[in-house]
This record gives C-alpha cells, sequence and structure tokens, in this order.
C-alpha cells in the first residue's frame, strides 16, 4: 500500500496522555485528526500509514477554551480527536513517529 499525500492531510498528529494510553490496553491509538475528516476516510489513512487492520474509529469534538495569554484574551483552537480501534494482533507504536 502506497500512503497518499492526503493521508497526511487527515492524520495530524498522535495524542500522547495518560487517558491515551490507557486506550493501548484495548488495542486502542488516539490521534489528532483534520476537523473535516471522516470516520472512513480516518480508517483509510490509519490502515495506508501503518500498515494495520482497524476495528472501529470513533470520533469527539473538543472544544477550544477561553484562555488569558500575557493578560490578554485568547481561545485555544477547536480539536478533533479520532480513538482507532484496532483488530487482534496489530499494534501501533506512536513514540517512534512516522
Amino acid at each position: 500500500m502506497s500512503a497518499k499525500a492526503e493521508h497526511y492531510d487527515v492524520i495530524v498528529k498522535p495524542i500522547i496522555t495518560e487517558k491515551a494510553t490507557m486506550t493501548s490496553d484495548n488495542n486502542g491509538v488516539v490521534f489528532q485528526v483534520a476537523k473535516s475528516a471522516s470516520k472512513p476516510e480516518i480508517k483509510s489513512a490509519v490502515e495506508a500509514l501503518f500498515g494495520v487492520k482497524v476495528k472501529a474509529v470513533n470520533t469527539t469534538i473538543t472544544k477550544g477554551k477561553t484562555k488569558r495569554f500575557k493578560g490578554i484574551k485568547g481561545v485555544r483552537s477547536d480539536v478533533k480527536k479520532a480513538y482507532v480501534t484496532l483488530e487482534e494482533g496489530n499494534t501501533i507504536d506512536v513514540s517512534t513517529g512516522l
């Protein structure tokens, strides 16, 4: 399988947090994805880039918080996350990168 440029546009970066690493116990990985990406696009991108078989994709959009940066009001960007569940026997090591 060849990785097309569109696949790199769909997946922005892996998310490595405590909650995200707990999903690896259930054969899952968490990615930040483009807000316009659909579940089938995310599934095909992960399968093409990492050479694994995807079982399910769940997505969530986290709204950006209003924060103060050096006394000036600012807003963090909205973030779309994809919780990708892999088939049995497939793994992705997100610490190594693409």
